[in-house]
């Protein structure tokens, strides 16, 4: 029988693939256990037995508020097992936007992590009356509330009694709601996209005709599972797929997970690309003659080498050797600072620097850039293979159509589409078409050869006082690209030229300035002229590699990185635009002395 649903993928990966490390943690001690298929498979089944010992219906809704763990992925299991729906929230959210979908989404169970969720929830819990449990992972003394130790002991009583073990989960069909996923939104309140079992395992199931994963492969988990990407792609597809899946403790041990597990598959965004590149860059810099100049001729060698052989042009000997010895010298450094057993890895969720996926290909680790929503499950296209063009999300998957829009805003359809947004008829409408089209809100081409291309979001369009559109995500991503550069956020609707806010590398921007003697205070090192022409200098630079229209006139250097506690980025890491532009709204007037036009004094 053809896999439909999410407890289907989970019977058969634990049947057809079974192993002793389906999932791996971090115990007490620090150290990776093992949890085999079989006893997965025996704790979601108590689980199930649990939930249904409090009173879960099939089809209510079951919120996750926690960060990854396993316990995250047992309780998603158990909750689709039983019928009911998971509503993933971010474990970084705050208390305002948990409280918008716990009251939109009405759930009858929230599953929290720690004390710090279990005290969110007690601010909450009065305003949320539909939710008659709350269940925490970690152990915690507070008679309101009930330990998931304790719910799983209650299920497996109860299994014991009835003296067998459920063989077969609760009936589901393929278009029922799997899961409310609540977008991060940059502007308003997050609008709940409901994905059916099916939108999930067509996803899957497309993913594993394009991409050789197999048992033999071990993955590392550290994208919040909340996160559609992860979900779908390191969770779902791993797991149904035969691969042991790993979680990282946190995303600040990530470089040390990385080492205890040495994965072969791993997900994430662009932004931990970026960081290695700019880590190693700065080790470089930092390592003085030779060893910085080997560096950055193997990276040259990397990309020229990359980009002639992703195009099946000839790599001459002259290329061919060098390439060999930068490997020698260099890129097997590289792959072990990354356990030394990468396949490949995935990049979605932001657009990746064209230069560095190049980089990363010519060193032998291969990132497949992808593009999709939430709304769409999440993939529409990617790389793959040899199908690869840097600075393109790839080719669209075999059964998704996608066409441009007279106003170049791409649309999709296929099965991953969503079966809406929960409770928002209106906003369902606004964005799908009664025959299926999917409106994605970004704007981008398809080349002759059937490669996507994205421009940017819709959105964020930058229109100046000349009337020219200009797309900032491009040049942002060229910018993030450079070593001294952390974030950045151009600046320039309706003004007469481009800006640009900059949060400098403030690790390789502190070593560059002990080495010339200046100042290490954040703020003192900011303000310091000769820091002011280094930025000078890069944006020079960067600045001829687009028309002139394009180009940055001014910038500033802020002196603290966008975070989500502060409201500046989204769950996902995306920047929000409006809310840069109002905190920093005095820094930004002094970069446009004549104000905006039409502005009275």
């Amino acid at each position: 029988m053809s896999v439909q649903t999410i407890p289907e993928l989970f019977l058969q990966a634990v049947t057809k693939f079974p192993r002793s490390d389906c999932f791996s943690y971090r115990n007490e001690n620090g150290e990776y256990a093992d949890v085999s298929s079989a006893e997965a498979l025996e704790r979601v089944h108590a689980l199930r037995v649990g939930l249904q010992s409090l009173g879960v219906q099939p089809g209510e809704r079951v919120a996750i508020l926690s960060e990854n763990r396993l316990e995250w992925v047992l309780t998603d299991l158990a909750v689709l097992g039983h019928g009911a729906i998971t509503v993933p929230i971010y474990a970084t959210l705050l208390a305002d936007s948990v409280r918008h979908i716990l009251q939109d989404c009405e759930p009858v169970v929230v599953f929290v992590s720690s004390a710090d969720q279990a005290a969110k929830m007690n601010t909450l819990r009065a305003d949320c009356p539909s939710v008659r449990e709350v269940v925490t992972f970690d152990r915690i003394d507070q008679p309101d509330l009930l330990w998931f130790g304790k719910l799983l002991e209650m299920g497996t009583n109860l299994i014991k009694a009835q003296d067998h073990l459920p063989s077969d989960f609760a009936p589901v069909a393929p278009e029922s709601p799997c899961s409310i996923i609540y977008t991060s939104g940059t502007t308003g309140n997050p609008k709940g996209v409901v994905l059916s079992h099916w939108n999930f395992v067509s996803n899957v199931l497309t993913t594993q005709r394009r991409y050789p994963i197999s048992g033999a492969d071990r993955s590392l988990s550290f994208l919040p599972l909340s996160h559609v990407l992860e979900r779908m792609a390191g969770y779902y597809t791993m797991l149904g797929s035969g691969v042991g899946i790993a979680f990282a403790q946190r995303m600040d041990t990530v470089p040390e997970d990385i080492l205890a597990v040495r994965p072969t598959l791993m997900i994430s965004v662009p932004r931990l690309y970026e960081k290695i590149y700019g880590k190693v860059a700065g080790m470089a810099m930092n390592a003085g003659f030779p060893k910085k100049h080997l560096f950055f001729w193997a990276r040259d060698v990397a990309i020229r080498w990359a980009r002639l052989h992703t195009e099946s042009r000839s790599i001459g000997a002259g290329l061919a050797l060098q390439h060999r010895l930068a490997d020698l010298l260099v890129f097997r450094k590289l792959r072990a600072r990354l356990g030394g057993r990468i396949r490949f890895m995935v990049s979605g969720g932001a657009p990746l620097s064209a230069r560095i996926n190049a980089f990363f290909y010519g060193a032998g680790l291969f990132i497949c850039e992808g593009y999709g929503l939430t709304e769409t499950s999440p993939v529409l296209a990617s790389n793959y293979s040899d199908n690869v063009r840097f600075g393109s999300v790839g080719r669209a998957f075999e059964d998704t159509e996608i066409r441009i829009a007279d106003d170049g805003e791409i649309l999709a359809r296929g099965p991953q589409v969503m079966l809406g947004y929960y409770h928002n008829e209106a906003a369902t409408d606004e964005v799908l078409s009664h025959d299926g089209w999917f409106s994605t809100g970004d704007i981008g081409h398809v080349d002759d050869d059937g490669y996507l291309f994205i421009t940017d979001r819709k959105k964020d369009l930058i229109v100046t006082a000349g009337g020219k559109n200009i797309a900032p995500q491009p040049m942002e991503n060229r910018f993030r690209a450079h070593k001294y550069v952390s974030q950045v956020v151009v600046i320039g609707d309706r003004r007469q030229y481009l800006s640009a806010l900059f949060v400098p590398d403030f690790e390789v921007l502190g070593e560059w300035a002990s080495e010339k003697g200046l100042p290490t205070d954040v703020t003192q090192l900011i303000a310091h002229p000769d820091v002011h022409g280094l930025f000078e200098n890069i944006v020079s630079g960067i600045n001829g590699e687009f028309p002139g229209f394009s180009q940055i006139k001014d910038f500033a250097l802020l002196e603290r990185e966008f975070t989500i506690e502060s409201g500046e980025l989204t769950p996902t890491m995306k920047v929000k635009r409006f809310a840069i532009a109002k905190k920093y709204a005095e820094v930004i007037a002094r970069l446009y002395p004549e104000g905006l036009p039409g502005d009275s004094d």
